[in-house]
This record gives C-alpha cells, structure tokens and sequence, in this order.
C-alpha cells in the first residue's frame, strides 16, 4: 500500500471513522479518472483526480457520511439519489417492503398504496418495482424532500405510477388498500444523543418525534383508519421498545394489531394492523 494510500487511510482511522477502508475506497472510486475498480492494494496516483479526492476526503473528515457526499445510497433493489434534506433509507426499512409482499401474495393486483412520510420516495418505488399494477401515492411536508423523491422517480421513469405530492396527512381523503410509513419515531433524548454523522446531515424533521417519541403515532392513529379501505393493511416501522406504546395508541382506532416483525439485530422494528 503505497504513501498517499497510508496517509489518507490513518486521517479516517485518526478520527474514529467505523470502516475506514471501504469509506477510501469508494471516495478514490468516485475521483477517479479511469473506468477501472480502484483497489487500494493496487493504485496508480495518475489515476485519480486528487482535487476531488481531497475535497471529498475534507467532507468525510468532517463526519459527513459516504451517502451525502456521493449522493447515493442502495435500499432494496435500487440506488436512490440522497442529500442532506432526506433520511437515508435503511436496510432494517426494508421490513417493510418485505411484509408488503407476505401480505399481497398477488402481485398483479390493482392496489392502491400510500406512503406516509415519502421522503426519498425509496419505499414508494421499491413497491412500484414489486406491484406492477399498484397506484402510489407519496407524501410529504418538506418541499426539498419532495424534490429528491421526484428526482428519484424520474431518474427511474417511474412518474407514470408513482405520485408525489407536497401535503400533510389529515388533508389526505382518498381511501388506500395499504399504508405505509416510516415516521419520526425518537424522543427528545434520543434525539440528542445521536451521532454527529446522523444530527448534522440529516433531517430533524424525519427523526424527531417528539418528547416520547410517538407523536407521529398518534397522528397515524387518528386519521389512517379513515382512509383505508375494508381489508386495508398499514406497515409502520417502530422505534425498538415502541411495541407497547404503539399498541396503546392503536386499541381504539378501530385498527386489529396482527404482528410485529423483529430486525437482524433482534429489535422490534415493524408493526403491521389491518382495518376490522
């Protein structure tokens, strides 16, 4: 391993950065000159444009994560297009892409979909990709989220059926066949001690639900029941010791809790109710 390899390598290592050599090789990846995969056991200065590589070196030594800096993060089967307005998407997000399709074993059905809290749009087009005939609704209140997620699907040519729109929930008063959200789901306290990776480039908006945690919740306990149609699912993902408190909000909305799906790390993370 050459001397500029050594050096930039023990500035991350220097600062605590978690997987310091996969975070170098896809910043050299993305300076590059040539079409050919940088190695960092195998690299050739020339070619690297070092300008670019440095400045986005300068960004990563920051805190500033991989993502924001080159602008993408994969989700599902797809990469998505990603700044600092929006959240990015997260593998335990997944989830719910996952019981979507153990609920609807017909993936030719003409459903309508609605997801809460679009952001990126990555849940909105990851169930695009999955439901052929379904009818998408994306929403959300941040206009530079809203901006991201078209660019998404318009990157991916999926305007046709996927639909963004700027508004909030309670203005929503077409019915759906399943619902889905990933909210803003920590309290105040978890909010501050969260990493500066996480804090200083993305979004409070999407993180911060309040004092407890659950303000979003009780929203989505309101007003969704309303809006689904008869056999109508809704998939939330939860905060890890959320279960019991979700539960509670949801006993009266009219809403049947069916089960609760854990993640890799054995957390609760998902939440799935249908309409009674």
């Amino acid at each position: 391993m050459n001397n500029f390899i050594l050096s930039n390598l023990n500035k991350l290592k220097k600062i605590d950065i978690p997987n310091p050599e996969i975070d170098l090789r896809i910043l050299l990846n993305y300076s590059k000159y040539a079409k050919n995969e940088i190695i960092l056991s195998n690299i050739n200065r020339n070619d690297i444009n070092v300008k670019k590589f440095n400045k986005f070196l300068n960004r990563r030594l920051k805190h500033e994560p991989v993502s924001k800096i080159i602008n993408k993060k994969s989700f599902w089967k797809d990469d998505f297009f990603v700044n600092e307005f929006v959240l990015d998407p997260r593998p335990e997000t997944e989830g719910i892409i996952e019981e979507s399709l153990n609920l609807i074993k017909n993936k030719k059905r003409n459903i309508k979909i609605l997801d809460i809290g679009t952001g990126s749009g990555a849940i909105a087009i990851s169930l695009s990709r999955e439901f052929k005939n379904a009818s998408i609704t994306a929403i959300d209140i941040s206009d530079k989220a809203i901006n991201v997620a078209n660019k998404n699907i318009y990157n991916k040519k999926l305007q046709h059926k996927v639909k963004i729109k700027k508004v909030s929930l309670d203005k929503i008063n077409t019915s759906f066949d399943l619902i889905v959200s990933n909210p803003p789901y920590l309290s105040k306290s978890e909010y501050k001690d969260l990493s500066i990776e996480i804090k200083n480039f993305e979004p409070k908006i999407a993180l911060d639900g309040g004092k407890d945690g659950l303000n979003f919740y009780r929203k989505l306990a309101k007003k969704v029941p309303e809006i689904m149609n008869k056999d109508a699912h809704l998939i939330i993902e939860i905060g890890e010791k959320q279960l019991n408190s979700c539960k509670e909000i949801f006993k009266f909305s009219g809403l049947s809790y069916i089960k609760k799906v854990q993640d890799l790390q054995k957390k609760d993370r998902i939440m799935l109710l249908s309409k009674l």
